[in-house]
């Protein structure tokens, strides 16, 4: 036995003992498609040192590129948008912008998917194209279509699809618009977050077909969300809730915050709403939806942490801060942001703080709303 079959049967056993693998046909898929093959230029790796979030290159001639390749974590493949593992030596500190998900993460979404055989399907971001062969074994590549915004990144999916022996249908261009010359399909997943479900993607989507994305927001709390759509030409569905978090999708990114506000003016008041109450997954997930356009950041002033909620386009901002057992909030701009959050997080534990699969997610042609049922 080849040393990438036993990592792949390794995976597979390691995947369904975890329970992210739970039928014999993604199974066999995890068995037979070599994850290997969609890294060739390498990956990044989070570099243990002080500070802020350094990456090192992982090539394929270093003695832990194989093995890496195999384990259950999401593995960097492009840096700020242009750099590959390859171009550069030592470490980076910008954003990553393209990655190889966790293959656990993966194998949970195409498995919530709910394909059968027959269905064809439209995946939102190739990336490198794991899941996509992934997709290919499973139905047979004639079925899959995959979309991906980044020319080059698709062209690395493209090639290493076709060395793992696949040869699905590749479209470069902004898959928040779908690809509506293979419409209607039968599965649509997303493997990027969006703020909020194109409803192009309902409209390319049969009834009775099923949309499974991950529904995110700036604040970065985001869950998957499992739609089907109906009759009437608008999607619904809960959240699965299981705290996944995915880039989102490149034209839906929060712009630059710019030149911060003069937060030392505004109007004050003290909030029974801790700022720390945002570090719960869960109700910050809530606050985005009373917020969604808000960018969350900390500063450090007077020897004390100040919380900044600000939302740039509306010029709007809050600043919460603790004064010994107190939290005090100041606000500016022509919306509350803290009152808007505070009254929605509010509302939401009155309820019994639902949890999150207790959330219906709803798209029509009017845009998206996300609630939850009362506890």
């Amino acid at each position: 036995m080849n040393d990438d079959k036993a990592l792949r049967l390794a995976l597979a056993e390691r995947l369904t003992a975890g329970g992210h693998l739970r039928t014999d046909p993604w199974r066999a898929a995890v068995e037979a498609v070599p994850r290997h093959e969609f890294l060739p230029g390498g990956y990044f790796q989070r570099a243990d040192t002080p500070g802020p979030t350094a990456w090192r290159p992982v090539l394929p001639d270093d003695p832990e590129w194989l093995d890496g390749c195999y384990q259950d974590t999401s593995l960097v493949t492009q840096i700020a948008g242009t750099i590959a593992p390859c171009d550069i030596r030592g470490e980076i500190l910008r954003e990553p912008t393209s990655s190889s998900t966790l293959p656990g993460l993966v194998v949970r979404m195409l498995e919530d998917l709910q394909v059968e055989d027959g269905n064809r399907v439209l995946e939102i971001g190739t990336g490198t194209g794991y899941s996509t062969g992934l997709l290919c074994h499973r139905l047979g590549e004639d079925l899959v279509t995959s979309m991906e915004v980044d020319p080059e990144v698709s062209t690395r999916a493209r090639a290493a699809l076709g060395h793992a022996g696949y040869a699905p249908l590749l479209i470069t261009g902004d898959g928040l618009a779908g690809h509506l010359d293979g419409a209607p399909y039968d599965r649509l997943i997303a493997t990027c977050a969006v703020t909020e479900v194109p409803y192009a993607w309902v409209e390319q989507t049969r009834p009775g077909g099923i949309i499974l994305g991950t529904v995110s927001g700036w604040l970065h709390s985001s869950e998957l969300a499992r739609l089907t759509v109906g009759e009437d030409g608008t999607a619904r569905g809960r959240l699965l809730d299981g705290h996944v978090s995915f880039m989102i999708a490149r034209p839906q990114l929060a712009p630059p915050l710019g030149l911060l506000p003069d937060i030392d003016v505004g109007e004050q008041r003290t909030t029974l709403l801790p700022a720390d109450a945002l570090e719960d997954w869960g109700t910050r997930f809530v606050a985005q939806l009373a917020a969604p356009q808000a960018q969350r950041l900390t500063l450090s002033r007077d020897g004390r942490t100040e919380h900044l909620l600000i939302d740039v386009d509306a010029g709007a901002w809050a600043a919460v801060v603790q004064d010994g057992q107190t939290w005090t909030v100041r606000q500016g701009g022509p919306t509350r942001l803290w009152d808007d959050v505070e009254e929605t997080v509010t509302r939401w534990r009155v309820d019994g703080a639902p949890g999150l699969d207790q959330f219906e997610v709803t798209v029509s042609p009017e845009g998206q709303t996300v609630a939850w049922s009362r506890g």
